[in-house]
């Protein structure tokens, strides 16, 4: 049902200007177009249709309303026309011309002429006039047979053609009605990467204002369908409606830009994991081992003896170089393995999986120091089995990761809070069933040789499929296989693979695969990928993977049968597939399993069963598609295919493929009987179609073969001008198409999306005006767009049988669109002029969900492949998704290249694509295609370009319903394209010497042309006008100036031998000029734009340039626009870029600064002596001073230089300059050294300062305050610093400690004593300045959530959402300044809250100095000369290699003349021009400090995973290597050394830092280095030579580095940047400029005098330099910065992070002091001394031998963590009957400890054969454990205890009080240190795991722990054990607790005499008698006989 509106004209309207209508009905409003400067008559004539659902009542009313339209302004109300629909329900047909009313309901004059028809729901419709549907006389039969069953409604009629689109069956017939009357200016935007879908509006036009605001318009799509131009709603994008770009008509689809598939080309990856340590393993007294697997390679941790919870603290790499999709699928499993040893492979106690995809996917691609839970896979019933802490990272080549700072891990860790699991996994996962269910598949090639075959029948007689094809099914790192069905196209399995895994698991991907059962190897015969978050859905209305019973197609090699298939990797599912190979019925289902089940099979394995069929018709009805092509243009057809005839080929499947589609796909026969074999084949072998019965058409897949003619040196083209040929296809497929219709729906709005964000970005790059405007009108667009699926999706609700998974996808795309609809709309009210940046990152995350949620995981008709064929060869292909071809009566549901002309670039399959084999096309086709039902056929012809007649096949001409074999045009129009080829930049280095010879080749249908070649530039200006006549173009003249084929430009550098190199290539779109149009503007002449070049997937430059195509009209070229203008004859007679398209130049000044030249390398083996450079720009240029000698001094000896040029007016259009260095040789010849192009001038204008900004403002005082205050006011202050306001710094400095010392006498001692000035060294200050910047990021954290949580929020507060957020980001920063200003004193912000010692600090950066300092290129920039070819990615070359040196300089660019302001300042020198007061670059001494403090997560260099790490350092001539002070087995080593180097610059200013790995044989390897330019430090006007300390003092930890003073400084930059001062003002103040700072005024010395000082006040001016007005900017702070270290031989890989400052002090300068001590901290030697006194409620172990009752004998072990070896045991407690043992044993420790980091250091041999001590640190743990002595077997582990020497619970005072709750930390309890309270004593509980893994109190044992320094132990000595000296009594036992074999009589006695002394005697008794009955019986048979014979 639907109502449409026929707006045809409104008249007598008053004045001239421009028109719009909205037609509004139901709420919903439509635009018309905008007329422009109409007068009386406006003639819109547009259609516009409303869906309706429900039937219109007849009360119900239609509004039009009439404006005059404004681009500034609101639209002007003209008048409004109202209607009821009643008339129109009755007739359905009602044609109305009326007059308007105004605002007040009075008539006016001006009358409206409208036609309203109404379709109801019986399909019938008012009646069309003939105009309507262009003469159409097949019009009633095809309403016959356009029985689509698809109507917009379940249960509605067959409706005739809905209108909006036009039959076309024109034979020849032209159109009726004329073009749009270039209403539409179209005009031209500077910078377009490739525009082809739109025009831009003329730059000149002011952009019409904020539009969209008043287009409440639900359905813009309709906005712009005409019946008379049928335009296209995708192609009419909102901004047509804003006027910022006009629309095209919908003839083309869009080409595809990138040529390269990327999936599938290897890359180089790196996975890092660090297994920190394991708690709560089940299981007793283990000896744990972490095993680490990536995929196949397998590492192992250490062994830890007895412990369940093991510190490993190791770190494992693994390298790998796949391609990404191999990578991504890779399982991570960590296994935790008890006591694994050489001969045993020991128990598993648990493992974790997730793949490497789940990782990348992460933010920074990493966890960090998270816990995995362990789980047992054998055993699924059972709990968790442990955690393992670890780091995960993966790194790809150029990826960065931050790793978060290394600092002391004191927080306890929260197992909990921090699991190892992404966010939105639950942390308790559950055991769950996948079951794969494989039903059967379709259409496999064949896999064996014919040549077997038909041996094997000659022998058997039988001849059978050539496969034997099984499934695999591949799951987290398990696999499970079906049965083999031999010989079979068509198998028939109905298995289930069962998969049990965690869920939801944490791997994304699961892989299908046919393999094909083979004696020698099996092969994989196509793959599929099941991604799980496609076919799930975790939100809370979410739903378990579920998918099918649906087919899903598979794609690989080509079918053809070959021996060694050389795309077999495309099979295994790498790469894009070529062809179809199979298609497969499959489904899946989840069920979580309930464990405590006891019938629950508890293993893992794999398991495969039968599955239940399924019915046929469950995958949907089978129906007959139609596919329908015609080929309009085949050009740039690659001449290395030679000129054998060519012949293309369409398939669908394997409908179509003739060559090797051998299993013929059955067509479905529901009439035909069981029984009856005959089948209908549908590829005929003959290209005349032969109708089969019943007027059946058998199919066309392919063209008539054709030779090729030549277009020029490296293209062919197919002559096929006015006939083109056509194919069709029959094929049936399951119909599903609804699937594929959503995802169009949200195809479309993410296409329209994405374009919408391309302009804003666009325009936000050419800073035009208004993005915000157009980003505004995107997001309406969006929101329609949205709006739009929701309708059109709900109506689809009842529709095909459909599988679970299309229904829950379906509820969840509502959900989501609903959702985004929502965000859209209050998005939009928040777009504002400064927030368009953040919005826009918003919108990118709505454009991946929409191209997320339109990927249909369920495939129904495969893909459409384009085969061009040689010689019946396949050469090359495209592929092009059957979705985007598929026809709907609904528009948005129709694929975006339906009916539509598409070019296609045709590529080379598989790996013969990468490369630059794959970037020349091998073919460009301009090829329609329409893709439906075959009853919806009707109008498949609808999209071609008009006037052609069709030929059918030759007997099929009494059927008029046969598609034609080919078309044949009447019509041609004839074209001249002007190619107006002005400049590139930035292109591709082809040669050798890093630059190009380029030129271009402009290919237009099939002509080419040349620009001519310009020598030697990577930025040519050619400057040239290439002419192309006599086009022929076929087709309506109105659709060419509308949709005029694209241009595809290339551009190559000649060669002078061999052929030319492919450099790029780009498209575009000319603009077309009708003979009956002016040349005149707004359109013409047309302006130069900027086309993005690819080469590859690769940007490859710009081009800028314009096209401009003329119709030549019948009076021939005169009527064209002179081409006037000079020919320029010195480059031959070529015709130059007209004026008027040429840029508008301006004269322009470029100064240049040479300052040097460094690290030249050699050219040709020769060393470059005499360097001198060429800078030149738009053919003006300029040539510094020779260097004399490079060796002695580098540096030019004339600095500043300028020419003058003629440069373009729109900065965005200036030429690149180049600068290119030479080597000037004996006899005047010259070498080039090296180039570089800076592509944007833009940095380099110079903009006069704006001078009335407050920082310029030198009026009046502002006063700074640094002087000490109350802590707690600190969070008050506020930090204002502007010209008007007091602005009052707090900065407090070391006068309060004192204060506070002295108070300290009188007050009770604070929790933390104020650490000893003697105590403290540079590590305090370091590991508390690494708190600091700890505390930073964490604030950091928070204040970003909030912004965009508030942002996401449903925003009812409108716009105070956003605001409110602000607020708080800058208050976080506020807080941070004053952190950062405030901690100076040590007392920072939170001082209030926690007392933190005070220790002054110093800046830690987490990257390199330079990125915090922009390089330090404040004046002086470096430039990186190259040289040699740009690598292409398969060779692995990076930017690196190329360059060949650096040229330091800098440019300066302004408009001639020079500002007065400049010249006329005081001290102003000509000759430096605009480089004033540049210091003198003669040579220099200079003497560099260098501390290097420690390295973190190096690569481990060594077998065993660890390096033996060094440092190396190099600076021009010197080269220290620390050698014999390398780390043993250390990938965190702590070096702490610094070095001193005496330097000149400029002939050694590269620093190189590098770490190297010691090895005892061979050379050592580099690990990584990282590389300092010290000069660029050394000149900025950053003061990077010394960092600023914190605060002043003259001695202690914190001594003052630099041998200038802050006064001094201060003095010196004060003169340097010509600014006021300083002067010291009384005591305590000082004044620079109009900047007064206060400050202490006194200092102390070592002795505790105080003097009067200036340096706290200078040093306060100093830290606010960059307040100080013109020449103020940030100084670098006292620093550490954090390097990344990198190895040439894997590029782009970090191979850790190196932490170091750099300190430079000139020779000329007095001497600075000795360095800082910073060398690493001594442990400190300890002893802890352990009594064991008692035990008490020790779990009884064994039975009692002779009387069965329960006892232990008892004995206590206790170790300190990580010194197992060392274990001391306490004597045997006996026979305990109690579960109390007596002790009184003591334990001795010796250790040595870091206090600072709370580490134990140990130093051992790794095992026997290692060469020295490897350094281990670990935490300071003691460990207690019971045991139950046995003597003939091992003894018994009865329970544990770890007590944290930190932190650990204080002991109970009695037995009673002393609980389980102590240990198990889920109470909180009182916590002690040893190291503060040094004695402690107390009864601790002794914990084990019981079968269900609970914890058990198994006993309690009463300790002393005693800690000593070693000092303290040496002066009192004690014994070990009960040992002298001062030895402890013996403990009182009960007598049985004693040996029993040293005193068994006592023992015996004790026994008889007590318990069983009658038990005893009546077992005595009882043997008396058994004895006397044996003798009885023995003795009696003698006597018998003996009385017998009377003896």
């Amino acid at each position: 049902m639907a109502l449409l509106v026929h707006l045809k004209t409104v008249s007598e309207l008053r004045g001239r200007g421009d028109r719009i209508a909205k037609v509004t009905f139901r709420g919903q409003s439509f635009y018309s177009r905008v007329l422009e400067n109409c007068e009386d008559v406006a003639d819109f004539d547009e259609m516009f249709r409303w869906p309706v659902a429900s039937t219109i009542d007849r009360n119900e009313m239609l509004e039009i309303q009439v404006f005059n339209y404004s681009k500034v302004f609101s639209n002007k109300l003209i008048g409004t026309f109202r209607m009821v629909l009643q008339k129109v329900v009755e007739e359905n047909h009602v044609e109305v011309t009326d007059t308007l009313i105004d605002d007040n309901n009075a008539i006016i004059k001006t009358s409206l002429c409208v036609e309203v028809r109404y379709q109801g729901t019986d399909g019938t419709v008012g009646s069309w006039d003939d105009g309507d549907f262009l003469g159409d006389e097949s019009l009633q039969e095809e309403e016959k047979d356009s029985q689509e069953t698809d109507g917009l409604l379940p249960g509605s009629r067959p409706s005739s053609r809905p209108p909006g689109e036009k039959s076309f069956r024109s034979k020849g017939r032209e159109k009726t009605k004329g073009g749009r009357d270039g209403e539409h200016k179209a005009g031209r935007s500077v910078f377009s990467a490739m525009k082809l879908g739109k025009n831009r509006s003329h730059k000149e036009e002011p952009q019409r204002p904020d539009e969209p605001a008043v287009l409440e318009m639900e359905d813009l799509d309709h906005l712009a369908i005409r019946l008379a131009d049928g335009l296209d709603p995708d192609s009419v994008s909102l901004a047509s409606v804003t006027a910022l770009t006009t629309n095209v008509s919908n003839k083309r689809s869009k080409p595809d830009i990138k040529m390269e598939p990327s999936a599938g080309r290897p890359m180089d990856y790196q996975v890092s994991i660090t297994v920190i340590e394991a708690r709560q393993l089940v299981g007793l007294n283990m000896d744990p081992v972490v095993c680490v697997e990536v995929g196949d390679d397998k590492k192992y941790t250490s062994m830890k003896e007895s412990t369940n919870c093991p510190y490993y603290n190791e770190y494992f790499v693994f390298d790998f170089h796949v391609s990404p999709d191999v990578m991504f699928d890779k399982i991570i499993k960590l296994s935790v393995i008890h006591s694994k040893n050489l001969l045993r492979s020991g128990t598993l106690v648990g493992s974790f999986k997730m793949d490497v995809g789940t990782v990348y996917s992460q933010p920074e691609h990493q966890f960090h120091h998270k816990w995995a839970i362990l789980s047992d896979p054998d055993d699924i019933s059972s709990g968790l089995k442990g955690y393992v802490k670890c780091d995960v990272a993966v790194v790809g080549k150029g990826d960065n990761i931050k790793t978060p700072h290394k600092a002391n891990e004191t927080d306890e860790d929260d197992i909990e809070g921090n699991l190892l699991l992404p966010e939105g996994v639950p942390p308790e996962r559950q055991w769950a069933r996948f079951y794969v269910k494989i039903y059967r598949a379709e259409g496999l090639p064949r896999m064996n040789t014919s040549l077997m075959a038909n041996v094997k029948k000659a022998f058997i007689g039988e001849n059978k499929d050539l496969v034997d094809p099984y499934v695999q099914v591949f799951f987290a790192g398990q696999k499970g296989k079906t049965s083999v069905q031999k010989s079979s196209y068509e198998p028939l399995w109905n298995e289930q693979v069962v998969f049990t895994d965690l869920f939801p698991p944490l791997c994304k991907r699961m892989k299908v695969q046919i393999r094909d059962s083979d004696k020698v190897n099996d092969v994989a015969i196509g793959t599929h990928f099941i991604d799980l978050r496609k076919i799930s859905n975790d939100g809370d209305k979410g739903f378990l993977p579920t998918l099918g019973p649906a087919w899903v197609n598979m794609y690989g090699s080509t079918r053809n049968y070959t021996l060694l298939d050389e795309h077999q990797d495309l099979n295994e599912g790498l790469g894009e597939g070529v062809s179809f190979r199979a298609r497969l019925l499959l489904g899946l289902a989840v069920e979580i399993l309930d464990t405590s089940n006891p019938e629950l099979t508890s293993s893992t394995e794999v398991q495969v069963e039968q599955a239940t069929p399924i019915s046929e018709s469950c995958a949907g009805k089978m129906e007959e598609f139609f596919l329908f092509g015609a080929f309009l243009e085949a050009s740039m057809i690659d001449r290395r295919n030679g000129d054998k005839p060519i012949t293309f080929e369409v398939t669908i499947g394997n409908y179509g493929n003739e060559v090797d589609g051998l299993a013929r796909p059955q067509r479905p026969r529901p009439r035909k009987e069981p029984g009856d074999e005959e089948e209908v084949d549908l590829i005929q072998n003959s290209s005349d179609d032969e109708a089969s019965d019943g007027g059946d058409l058998a199919s066309v897949s392919s063209t008539p073969p054709m030779r090729p003619q030549v277009t020029d040196r490296n293209y062919f083209h197919l002559p096929y001008l006015e006939r083109k040929p056509c194919i069709y296809i029959k094929s049936w497929w399951p119909d599903q198409r609804r699937r594929l219709y959503n995802a169009n729906i949200m195809d479309h709005i993410a296409d329209k999306l994405e374009e919408g964000l391309n302009d804003v970005q666009e325009m936000i790059k050419t800073e035009k005006s208004y993005p915000e405007r157009r980003l505004r009108g995107v997001l309406e667009e969006l929101s329609c767009g949205c709006c739009r699926f929701l309708s059109l999706a709900e109506k689809d609700q009842g529709h095909s049988p459909r599988t679970r998974l299309d229904r829950e996808r379906l509820k969840s795309c509502l959900r989501e669109l609903e959702s985004m609809w929502q965000q859209a709309r209050t998005l939009r009210a928040q777009v504002k002029r400064h927030t368009v940046r953040d919005k826009l990152r918003l919108c990118q995350n709505f454009l991946q969900k929409l191209r997320f949620l339109a990927d249909e995981p369920q495939h129904s008709i495969p893909d459409v492949f384009i085969w061009m064929m040689s010689n019946n060869k396949r050469v090359a292909y495209a592929r092009v998704p059957s979705k985007d071809l598929l026809f709907s009566i609904v528009e948005e549901e129709t694929g975006k290249d339906c009916a539509k002309v598409k070019t296609l670039f045709l590529k080379l399959p598989g790996k013969r694509g990468f490369g630059s084999a794959g970037w020349t096309v091998q073919a460009k086709l301009e090829l329609y295609m329409w893709l439906g039902l075959s009853k919806q056929r009707k109008d498949f012809l609808c999209g071609l370009p008009c006037g052609f007649e069709e030929v059918k096949a030759a007997q099929g001409l009494g059927l008029h319903a046969f598609p034609p074999v080919s078309l044949v045009y009447a019509k041609k129009q004839v074209f001249q394209l002007r190619a107006h080829m002005y400049q590139a930049r930035s292109l591709f280095a082809a040669d050798s010497s890093g630059l190009s010879d380029p030129f271009a080749r402009v290919f237009f249908i099939n002509q080419s042309q040349c620009t001519e070649v310009l020598n030697e530039t990577l930025c040519p200006t050619w400057d040239q006008m290439l002419v192309f006549d006599n086009l022929e173009l076929y087709g309506e003249a109105q659709e060419l100036r509308d949709d005029p084929p694209i241009i595809v430009i290339e551009i190559y550098d000649q060669d002078t031998m061999g052929k030319a190199d492919f450099m790029g290539r780009t498209f575009a779109k000319p603009l077309v000029k009708m003979a009956d149009e002016g040349y005149c503007p707004p359109r013409f002449p047309p302006q130069l734009e900027y086309y993005q070049i690819y080469r590859g997937n690769a940007t490859a430059g710009d081009l800028l340039a314009a096209f401009e195509l003329l119709q030549i009209g019948p009076a021939g070229k005169a009527d064209l626009p002179p081409i006037n203008g000079p020919v320029d004859m010195d480059r031959g007679p070529i015709m130059p870029v007209p004026v008027g398209i040429r840029p508008v130049l301006s004269k322009y000044r470029v100064e240049v600064l040479f300052w040097g030249l460094r690290d030249l390398k050699r050219v040709n083996l020769a060393q470059v002596d005499r360097p001198r450079v060429d800078i030149e720009c738009a053919g003006k240029g300029v040539q510094s001073s020779l260097i004399h000698n490079y060796k002695k001094n580098p540096n030019f000896n004339t600095l500043v230089k300028w020419f003058e040029v003629d440069l373009p007016e729109n900065e965005l259009l200036h030429p690149p300059l180049n600068i290119r260095v030479v080597d000037c040789r004996a006899f005047g010849r010259y070498t080039l050294v090296g180039s570089h192009a800076v592509s944007s001038l833009r940095r380099f204008i110079y903009r006069p300062p704006d001078r009335s900004a407050p920082s310029w403002n030198t009026t009046g005082e502002v006063v700074v305050n640094m002087e000490p205050e109350v802590p707690i006011k600190k969070l008050e202050t506020m930090v204002k610093l502007d010209a008007t306001s007091d602005a009052v710094v707090k900065v407090d400095v070391a006068e309060e400690e004192k204060e506070k010392k002295k108070k300290k006498g009188t007050a009770e001692e604070l929790d933390e004593e104020e650490p000893d000035e003697s105590m403290l060294d540079w590590w305090s200050k370091y590991f508390a300045s690494i708190d600091t910047m700890k505390e930073q990021l964490r604030q950091q954290e928070p204040s970003g959530i909030d912004l965009e949580e508030k942002d996401e929020m449903d925003n009812t507060e409108g716009l105070k959402g956003p605001v409110k957020s602000k607020e708080k980001a800058r208050a976080a920063k506020e807080e941070k300044k004053k952190k950062t200003q405030t901690s100076g004193s040590g007392q920072g912000s939170e001082a209030p809250e926690k007392k933190k010692p005070k220790i002054d600090e110093l800046k830690v950066y987490p990257k390199e100095l330079e990125s915090e300092f922009d390089n330090f290129e404040d004046w002086l920039h470096t430039f990186n000369l190259l040289r040699g070819k740009t690598g292409d990615d398969e060779d692995g070359s990076t930017e690196e290699e190329r360059i060949v040196g650096r040229f330091k300089g800098s440019l300066c660019v302004y408009k001639v003349p020079l500002p007065e302001d400049v010249s006329r300042e005081a001290g102003y020198d000509p000759t430096y021009g605009m480089f004033q007061g540049i210091p003198s670059n003669d040579p220099i001494n200079v003497l560099v400090r260098v501390y290097v403090v420690r390295a973190t997560d190096l690569h481990p260099a060594d077998i065993n995973g660890k390096a033996d790490p060094y440092i190396a350092i190099r600076l021009g001539k010197t080269d220290i290597r620390d050698k014999e002070n390398y780390i043993s087995k250390q990938l965190n080593p702590v070096f702490g050394k610094s070095f001193d180097i005496e330097a000149s610059f400029p002939m050694e200013s590269m620093l190189t830092v590098a770490v190297y790995d010691w090895d005892l044989v061979g050379t050592d390897d580099l690990i990584g280095e990282t590389k300092i330019d010290l000069e660029n430090r050394f000149y900025s006007k950053h003061r990077a030579t010394c960092g600023i300390a914190q605060t002043y003092s003259t001695h202690g930890y914190n001594i003052w580095r630099d041998p200038m003073k802050p006064s001094q400084i201060l003095t010196r930059l004060c003169k340097d940047g010509k600014v006021d001062g300083p002067h010291f003002g009384p005591p305590g103040r000082v004044k620079v400029a109009n900047r007064v700072f206060t400050g202490p005024s006194e200092i102390e010395d070592e002795n505790g005098q105080r003097k009067l000082t200036d340096e706290h006040v200078a040093l306060s001016a100093l830290r606010h330099w960059e307040d100080i007005p013109r020449a103020g900017c940030r100084l670098v702070p006292e620093h550490v910065e954090t390097r990344p270290l990198l190895n040439p031989d894997k590029p782009g890989i970090e191979q850790g992070r190196l932490e170091l400052w750099v300190d430079m002090f000139p020779m000329d300068m007095p001497a600075p002091g000795t360095p800082l001590d910073i060398s690493p901290r001594k442990p400190k030697k300890y002893e802890l001394r352990v009594i064991i006194w008692n035990t008490d409620e020790v779990v009884l172990e064994d039975d009692d031998f002779f009387t069965g009752e329960k006892s232990s004998d008892i004995f206590v072990r206790g170790w300190l963590k990580g010194q197992q070896e060392d274990k001391q045991d306490t004597d045997v407690h006996y026979h305990s009957l109690t579960g109390e043992g007596n002790f009184n044993w003591r334990y001795l420790f010796p250790f040595d400890y870091l206090a600072a980091e709370e580490k134990i250091v140990i130093s051992k041999k790794e095992s026997m054969f290692s060469w020295d001590e490897t350094e281990y640190k670990i935490p300071a743990r003691l460990t207690l454990q019971i045991w139950d002595a046995d003597h003939f077997s091992a003894d018994d582990f009865l329970g544990a205890i770890e007590l944290d020497l930190n932190r650990f619970p204080r002991g109970a005072k009695t037995a009673k009080q002393c609980t389980m709750d102590m240990a198990t930390g889920e109470v909180d309890v009182p916590l002690v240190s040893i190291f503060k309270q040094k004695r402690v004593k107390g009864w601790w509980p002794v914990l084990a795991r019981n079968e269900n893994d609970e914890f058990e109190l198994t006993g309690k044992v009463e300790a002393e722990l005693h800690l000593l320094t070693a000092e303290e132990a040496e002066k009192n000595p004690v014994g070990l054990a009960r040992n002298e000296p001062d030895p402890l009594e013996k403990p009182n036992r009960p007598d049985t607790a004693f040996v029993w074999f040293l005193n068994p009589l006592k023992s015996i006695k004790y026994l008889i005499c007590t318990r069983y002394k009658w038990l005893i005697i009546k077992i005595v008794l009882a043997l008396l008698g058994l004895l006397m009955l044996g003798l009885f019986l023995y003795s009696l048979p003698g006597y018998m006989v003996k009385k017998l014979l009377g003896a």
